[in-house]
Order: structure tokens, then sequence, then C-alpha cells
């Protein structure tokens, strides 16, 4: 069972994308839109102040008098965020969002942000650790395997039957 800081280790992207408290919702955007990411870490350094994410932009536009030229993301973003240690077990993981109906969490290490899992990193992980052990039960169950383990069997008993004799 893999951890959190093993899961960030496997992603695609290691750096942590952030935009400052004060930035404007187009800036965001056009940041996103750079690093092909979803969501926005806004924060300074790596202590993270919230999340603005795709999702939160289309719930926003809908909004009566949204701009997003003149509006501030910190007053759109999500500051109750979920984070854990880099320690934590992927199931554990798992049971988060599932459990807390969120897509994001932080990895923190001494009060400082190292990482963001998505849902959709934890369930790659899962699923690759799955697809790994089901061929390494597969090789193991295969009919190679048990001829293999009978001839040696066999042998076993063909060479306690000369003993007996």
């Amino acid at each position: 069972m893999k951890t959190a800081a093993e899961i960030l280790q496997e992603k695609r992207t290691t750096n942590l994308v952030t935009m400052l408290p004060g930035s404007r919702v187009i800036e965001v955007l056009k940041q996103m839109a750079a690093y092909n990411i979803g969501s926005m870490l806004i924060g300074r350094e790596r202590r993270i102040a919230g999340i603005w994410t795709e999702r939160d932009f289309l719930n926003n536009m809908l909004e009566p008098g949204f701009d997003p030229q003149k509006a501030v993301v910190d007053d759109y973003m999500h500051a109750d965020l979920v984070s854990v240690a880099p320690d934590t077990p992927s199931e554990r993981l798992e049971e988060m969002f599932l459990g807390l109906f969120i897509r994001h969490i932080l990895v923190m290490e001494d009060k400082e942000c190292i990482g963001l899992l998505s849902i959709g990193d934890v369930l790659r992980s899962s699923l690759l650790e799955k697809d790994r052990k089901i061929r390494e039960l597969n090789r193991i169950a295969s009919w190679e395997y048990y001829e293999n383990w009978a001839w040696h069997r066999g042998r076993e008993r063909s060479g306690a039957r000369q003993e007996k004799e």
C-alpha cells in the first residue's frame, strides 16, 4: 500500500503551482490553462490559503455580476482544505475522498504544503497497484508454475521411494 508521499512522486508534474492571494480570476485562469491543470492553490510560498477549481469557475460564472476580469480569487476560493501527512496510506486517502465528498487533499509536512493530490491521482495509483497484484497472481497461478511445481513434487516422491527401497 502506497503512501501520500509515494503517490506524489508518481505524478507527472511534481511542481506545486500557486497564485498569490489577491490575484484576479482571469490571471488564475490563464495560469491554469498554461499549466493544463484543473485547480489552483492560492497562497504564499508553501503556505496555502485556499483552492479554486474549474468547477468553481463554472459555478461562479452563473452568479449575477461575476466578472473574471475584476473578481479577486480570494472571494471565491475554498479555504476549508483537508490535509494529510506524507505517510498517510492510500486506503485512508480513498476513504477521505469518498467520505468527505472532496476532490483534492493537501499533503503537509512541518506546516508546509509539499503537494496536492486529486482523487484521480489516488485512483490511478490504486488501479496500478491492483493491476500489479493481478499480474503477479496470474504469474504465480499460471499452468507453467503448476507444471514445474508438480515436476518438483514428483522428484521428491521418487527420491523418497528410492530411499525406502
